[in-house]
């Protein structure tokens, strides 16, 4: 028997379609004989119904839970001697990453697309390794908004919210359904 795995008004990413919609309609059908429905389709307002198999749910990523310390280093450049490259910032060298406890594992670039804009190349260096610390001061200027919205300044409540929404973008993941609605429960028609 089918149980409805998403509820009306829930926002679902419809995978054939690459494109964020909301449940209008739960609708079950029902066979003669059977105490629940044997299918469940949903309305999602884009011409037809869709199973729960071609809709997905926004979830927490928990891998980004315990991001550790990322730290810049450096590499030698095995492709190129520091005297054939000078107009490079650290001549011989190209930035690396790292994102593991261990040195190893991480962010590394192409030796030739390094050598077409260094300059470029070592900034996104640092603003990766960056990355865990902004994240976590904005977390911190979500966390400070949240306990006295009333008392926070217009400015300050649009930045916590852009935050907010940055952060999304970056810990929120797709998920399958879930098993059911509410165990038990029928689905019924919204």
């Amino acid at each position: 028997m089918a149980r409805a795995q998403f509820q009306k008004g829930q926002k679902v990413w419809v995978e054939c379609v690459g494109a964020w919609a909301q449940i209008e309609k739960v609708q079950p059908v029902w066979a003669k004989g059977f105490e629940e429905p044997v299918k469940v389709t949903y309305d999602v307002g884009l011409g037809r119904e869709f199973q729960a198999s071609e809709l997905m749910l926004p979830a927490e990523d928990e891998t980004g839970a315990e991001l550790g310390d990322w730290r810049l280093l450096r590499a030698r450049n095995k492709w190129q001697q520091a005297e054939d490259v000078p107009h490079h910032p650290y001549p011989g060298t190209y930035p690396v990453v790292v994102t593991d406890a261990a040195d190893w594992g991480g962010w590394r670039v192409p030796g030739a697309e390094y050598d077409r804009d260094p300059q470029r190349i070592e900034f996104q260096a640092r603003l990766i390794a960056a990355a865990p610390r902004l994240m976590e001061l904005a977390q911190r200027l979500i966390d400070t908004v949240a306990e006295s919205p009333d008392d926070a300044p217009p400015e300050t409540l649009a930045m916590a919210r852009q935050a907010r929404e940055v952060l999304k973008s970056v810990t929120e993941v797709l998920a399958p359904a879930p098993e059911a609605v509410a165990p038990g429960t029928r689905a019924h028609a919204a």
